[in-house]
């Protein structure tokens, strides 16, 4: 009985064992789909907030793509607007500076005409308010086309001493009429640069060294540093406060006080456009009483392949040229002066002028005729040619801009092919296009912008003639 019951208590103790095995099984068991369960709901609801975010996205998605189409629909309508500004300039500079081109050629005819001097005031007056609007018309032009996104503005290799002839020539007068004395450095240098803009850029510059110069001179330089070259114009002016060095960059900002000295207070504003269009650094130093240096970084053009050594600098007038005061001798530096040859009378001489403005017309046969010429006039390349059937002109005057999408080119091409001669021709023009000047070049012909002078006219009808009749003596 005894060992039934040690084996009966054994059993039992195994019993016990196997249930408590089986309890922690159990306890395990449950501990464990407690877990996954977790999980799963830890999941649902991560499946639920990732829904969420990607219904989100998508909205903002949508709404990103609503706003594209908003700006790019908004970008176009800027774009037609500037389109529709520079057509509207395009016009616009044409009508406005026609009629003030006619009103100044009438009045130098009358500024001849009149004794009185009330009547030599009042007409000096007119023609000075004339110069104003006409300045400030041809800023704004120009302000509006370096601002426009769509202009190509190339860079190509211009020569310094050719643009430093070109600026002697259009502002020695100026500096002589303000008892300045005007040199300029002519250099050797090639740079990269616009030829149009690099030469507004100049003119600007110097325009304002002389207008703000009272005693002393204006000095026109460049200056070698490393891979680039320095465009100086350095003046003896009154100079400029640093506190101010940055506000005269700005649109009609003029340190003068109004009225002292004339000008609309654009030309440096132009200067900042159309360096940062063509990427060419400014600088200046100046200060108070000691005068002002304008500085523009050009990057110096690379000696093309097989060219040709350099030839002597473009021609100066005598006592124009002066190394920069303080500076050592710079390779990139010439002088080669030399004086230039005397206009040719005109009186006598024929002259053809093309223009589809009656009033522009009268204007023009006015003053030639005041000088002597014999003038013929016609409306358009197809009357100009019916008028040299019975006149040979010994040069022309045309328009650019003629009725019909007739031009002054056409012009010039058609009459040269019917004479059978290259017949001298200056192209006048209101166009601000900057191209123009090239396709004036390739049929080597003189352009001038609108409203012109009377001296401009006069001078370049009697280099044309002065040229032909030197032509015309060397071919005998």
């Amino acid at each position: 009985m005894l060992r039934d019951g040690d084996d009966l208590e054994r059993q039992v103790e195994k019993l016990k064992r196997i249930n408590a095995a089986l309890i922690d099984r159990l306890d395990r068991a449950d501990a464990s789909r407690g877990s996954h369960w977790m999980l799963f709901q830890t999941a649902a609801v991560l499946e639920q907030e990732l829904l969420a975010r990607n219904r989100d996205l998508e909205q903002a998605l949508a709404h990103l793509e609503a706003v594209n189409r908003e700006l790019a629909l908004a970008r176009e309508t800027a774009d037609e607007a500037n389109r529709s500004k520079t057509r509207f300039l395009r016009a616009a500079s044409h009508d406005l500076l026609q009629p003030l081109s006619a009103a100044k050629l009438f009045l130098s005819h009358l500024s001849e005409t009149v004794s009185e001097p009330l009547q030599v005031d009042l007409v000096t007056r007119i023609a000075t308010a004339f110069d104003s609007t006409e300045e400030l018309i041809r800023a704004l032009l120009e302000i509006s086309r370096l601002d426009s996104v769509r202009l190509d503005i190339s860079s190509e290799r211009v020569s310094l001493g050719r643009l430093f002839q070109r600026l002697m020539v259009d502002f020695q007068n100026d500096a002589e009429a303000r008892g300045l004395e005007l040199r300029f450095v002519i250099s050797s240098a090639t740079v990269m640069s616009n030829p149009v803009f690099l030469r507004r850029i100049a003119q600007n510059l110097i325009s304002n060294a002389i207008k703000y110069t009272r005693t002393g001179r204006v000095l026109v330089g460049a200056r070698r540093e490393g891979a680039d070259v320095w465009l100086e114009v350095h003046d003896t002016g009154p100079g400029i406060a640093p506190k101010d060095r940055e506000r005269i960059f700005n649109e009609f900002e003029r340190l003068a006080p109004d009225g002292e000295e004339p000008g609309t207070g654009l030309g440096l504003s132009i200067v900042r456009r159309a360096c940062l269009r063509l990427g060419h650094e400014i600088a200046l130093d100046s200060a108070p009483g000691r005068g002002s240096v304008f500085r523009i970084r050009l990057p110096r053009a690379l000696e093309a392949p097989g060219a040709l050594a350099a030839g002597p600098a473009p021609a100066a007038t005598t006592g124009a040229v002066q190394r920069l005061a303080g500076t050592p001798p710079d390779p990139l530096l010439m002088a080669d002066p030399m004086a230039g040859p005397a206009p040719a009378s005109l009186a006598g001489r024929r002259v053809l002028v093309v223009e589809n403005d009656a009033a522009m017309r009268d204007a023009y046969a006015l003053l030639l005729r005041r000088w002597g010429m014999v003038v013929a006039a016609a409306d358009g390349t197809q009357a100009a040619l019916a008028q040299v059937a019975g006149f040979v002109p010994e040069a022309l005057v045309t328009d650019y801009r003629l009725d019909r999408d007739d031009t002054g080119l056409g012009t010039i091409a058609a009459l040269r092919r019917r004479l059978g001669t290259r017949l001298p021709a200056l192209i006048v023009t209101a166009e601000p296009d900057p191209q123009l000047e090239a396709q004036a070049d390739r049929l080597t012909s003189a352009l001038l912008r609108k409203p012109v002078s009377e001296s401009e006219l006069r001078e370049t009808l009697s280099a044309l003639l002065d040229a032909r009749s030197r032509g015309a003596a060397a071919a005998e």
